[in-house]
């Protein structure tokens, strides 16, 4: 653990958090109750089982197309989120069958971080922690541990010293995409202070907690909306522009990249507890919070509160994962922790009973109404692979006391 505290003036922020503008809409929501949990596990249950027969060998592709997912091998940035199911629905069950089936996975993930089958781009937090890391924490299986390093490796590579950031993505030599920073890489980087707790060397833990003060100082706007993308000058460390790839537009603030912000700051906190991180999670959820339509299941970009826009039911996911993970590092007399933990309840009691699946058809996901990416039309309204993941991690969290993957 670092020693290092840094207050959110540190980095260029107000601490004063957006006001909530109607606490009572979370706290008297339609309750969670045990037996929706149990209905929804069960029925998660059943359909990752039933989807280790139709993938077999495959990876689901990252969205869904007219409700089914192709099939394709291990190449896209999405394929742990897969894996992360299997995990998952393990430690709900203690099945053998979903043990098996994602231990059968590793060998390939191993094959691929070696081969460097497209792994030149930020995302290996999503890929090796939720397959490999998650296979070593929960079983101890070595193959998984050797993978993860490689891929910590791998991404530790893209890492720019002058800048403190990991680039997102592009050629490290392209000028166009130099310095380039996404908020999504807040939850990559738990794979980098996992590997220096593997390996003895804090050079991945220095590059991680570079990049999170970089992504407090320029991500983080001061109304506490977020940037999808900023740009870091590469010679001078300083910001340049912020920007949006998925997003309505460049001053707009993309729905899932918010989510991103509400859980990837806590779930870095776990390795590096400065409390700008917490401080900032909170702006950032409280945002979110307000914006939310009656269901409670936010549209694809917060500038929408009503119409019909698509929502996107995997960023709301993952913002219940991130305010049950926040919830955990709030002092218990903080004001809105109460809030937090009721609006992830609400949220998640919403989307299991309007948008979760429950269909027997082969090749359908468990989460439906998802948003990949609006602006270029692509997984519109339908599955993504990682609202399904985030969903069932949401189901453990409920029922568990659980040991993150991330």
């Amino acid at each position: 653990m670092s020693n290092f505290r840094e207050t959110s003036a540190d980095v260029g922020q107000s601490a004063n958090r957006e006001v909530l503008v109607d606490k009572d809409k979370f706290l008297n929501a339609k309750p969670l109750t045990r037996e929706l949990l149990a209905k929804a596990k069960s029925s998660a249950l059943k359909k990752v089982a039933q989807s280790i027969d139709y993938f077999a060998d495959k990876y689901p592709e990252p969205a869904a197309l007219n409700g089914v997912y192709q099939k394709i091998g291990n190449i896209e940035w999405t394929s742990g989120f897969w894996s992360g199911q299997l995990w998952l629905a393990y430690q709900l069950s203690g099945e053998q069958q979903f043990l098996d089936a994602a231990l059968a996975q590793l060998s390939g993930y191993k094959h691929r971080i070696e081969q460097k089958i497209e792994v030149d781009h930020h995302d290996h937090g999503f890929l090796y922690l939720l397959s490999c890391v998650a296979a070593h924490k929960v079983v101890g299986n070595e193959l998984g541990r050797e993978a993860a390093i490689l891929s910590a490796d791998c991404l530790y590579a893209r890492y720019i010293e002058t800048g403190k950031i990991i680039q997102a993505w592009g050629n490290l030599n392209d000028p166009a995409e130099a310095g380039r920073m996404i908020i999504d890489c807040n939850l990559n980087l738990p794979i980098l202070y996992w590997a220096t707790e593997q390996t003895g060397d804090a050079k991945y833990r220095e590059a991680a907690n570079n990049h999170i003060r970089q992504a407090l100082k320029y991500l983080i706007r001061d109304n506490a909306s977020t940037f999808h993308t900023y740009f870091i000058d590469t010679l001078t460390g300083e910001g340049k522009y912020g920007a949006t790839h998925q997003g309505h537009a460049d001053d707009s603030c993309w729905a899932r990249g918010q989510a991103w912000g509400i859980s990837g700051f806590p779930f870095v906190y776990r390795y590096y507890p400065v409390p700008a991180l917490i401080e900032q999670a909170c702006r950032v959820t409280n945002y979110f919070l307000n914006r939310l339509p009656d269901d409670l299941v936010c549209y694809w970009d917060l500038d929408f509160t009503q119409g019909d826009e698509p929502r996107d039911s995997s960023a709301a996911a993952i913002a219940v994962c991130g305010m049950l993970e926040l919830t955990k590092h709030m002092p218990l007399l903080d004001p809105d922790r109460a809030v937090y933990e009721a609006a992830a309840k609400a949220i998640m009691a919403s989307l299991i009973e309007n948008y979760s699946c429950d269909s027997t058809e082969q090749g359908t996901g468990l989460l439906k109404h998802a948003v990949y990416h609006k602006p270029k039309n692509i997984g519109v309204d339908d599955y993504c692979t990682w609202g399904d993941y985030f969903y069932m991690e949401a189901l453990v969290r409920l029922e568990q006391i659980w040991e993150p993957y991330w």
